[in-house]
C-alpha cells in the first residue's frame, strides 16, 4: 500500500508539472486564439446560402483541429526530456526513490492529459458552431473525439521516443512528416506497392507494417457527412492498435533512457 501511495503521487506530481508546462508557453494560448478565430466562422458560414455545403467548411475546420491537436502534441512529447538533459535538472528527478521508469511514464501522462485538454477546447469549439447552425451529439461525434485522442496519445509517445534519439529539429520534423504522411497516404500505400516493383514496393510494405497509422483515427468523413458510426468491435480494435504503438515507443523510450547518461 505505503509503495502504492507513492507512485501515485509520483504520477500526480509529474502530470501536474507536464500540465503547467504546456499551458505556461505563449504559443499554445496563440493557437487557441488562432483555432477560434479559424474554426468557429468555417464551422458556421453557408457557402452561397446552401446549407448542405456547409459541410465541406466543417471538414476544414476538424482537418484544422487535426494540425492543431498535432502541433500541440508533438511539441509537448519532444520537449518532456531534452530540455532536462541540457539544463542537467534530470539528476534530481531520477533521485530515489522515482525511476526512470517511473518518470518516463509519468511526464508521458501528464503531456497527454495536457495535450487532450488543448484537444477537448478545439472539439468544444467546434460542437458549439456545431449546434449553432442546427446540428447535435452524435455516435459518431464521441467515436471521433476518442479516436482523436487516442492519436494524441500515439503522437506524443512517438515524439517523446524521438526526443532521446535526434535533435529536437529533426524529431519534430521526422514525427510529423511520419504521422501527416500517414494520415493523408496511409490508405493507399498496399495499392502503391502493387503498382511498383522491386525496391520501391518492399519500402511501401515496410513503411505500412511499422508506420504510424493516423489514418484509422480519422472519422471526419463519418462525422461530418452523417454515416454514422463504426462498429464497437472496429472501436475496439483501433484504440489497442493505438495502446500498442503507443506502449512500443514507451518501451523503447525507456530502453534508450536506461542506458542514456544524464
Amino acid at each position: 500500500m505505503k509503495r502504492m501511495r507513492i507512485f501515485l503521487l509520483q504520477m500526480k506530481a509529474l502530470v501536474k508539472l507536464s500540465f503547467v508546462e504546456l499551458w505556461r508557453r505563449n504559443d499554445i494560448f496563440g493557437l487557441l486564439v488562432l483555432g477560434i478565430a479559424l474554426m468557429v466562422p468555417l464551422s458556421m458560414a453557408s457557402p452561397f446560402g446552401a446549407s448542405g455545403a456547409s459541410r465541406y467548411l466543417d471538414e476544414m475546420a476538424l482537418l484544422l483541429i487535426w494540425g492543431f491537436s498535432l502541433f500541440v502534441a508533438l511539441g509537448t512529447g519532444s520537449r518532456l526530456f531534452p530540455p532536462e538533459f541540457d539544463s542537467r535538472t534530470i539528476l534530481p528527478l531520477l533521485s530515489k526513490p522515482i525511476s526512470r521508469g517511473r518518470l518516463l511514464f509519468g511526464k508521458y501522462l501528464g503531456a497527454v492529459t495536457a495535450s487532450w485538454s488543448a484537444l477537448l477546447f478545439f472539439y468544444a469549439l467546434f460542437v458549439g458552431s456545431m449546434i449553432a447552425h442546427g446540428g447535435g451529439f452524435s455516435v459518431e461525434l464521441v467515436q471521433a473525439v476518442v479516436f482523436h485522442m487516442a492519436f494524441v496519445a500515439v503522437a506524443v509517445a512517438l515524439a517523446l521516443a524521438g526526443s532521446l534519439l535526434v535533435t529536437p529539429s529533426a524529431n519534430l520534423t521526422l514525427c510529423a512528416v511520419a504521422l501527416a504522411g500517414m494520415f493523408f497516404f496511409g490508405r493507399r500505400l498496399p495499392e502503391y506497392a502493387k503498382e511498383v516493383n522491386g525496391v520501391l514496393a518492399s519500402v511501401c510494405r515496410f513503411v505500412y507494417a511499422v508506420g504510424p497509422h493516423a489514418e484509422f483515427f480519422d472519422m471526419r468523413q463519418r462525422l461530418v457527412h452523417g454515416w454514422g458510426g463504426v462498429e464497437w468491435t472496429v472501436v475496439a480494435a483501433v484504440l489497442a492498435y493505438g495502446a500498442v504503438y503507443a506502449g512500443a515507443c514507451l518501451g523503447f523510450a525507456a530502453l534508450v533512457l536506461r542506458k542514456r547518461r544524464a
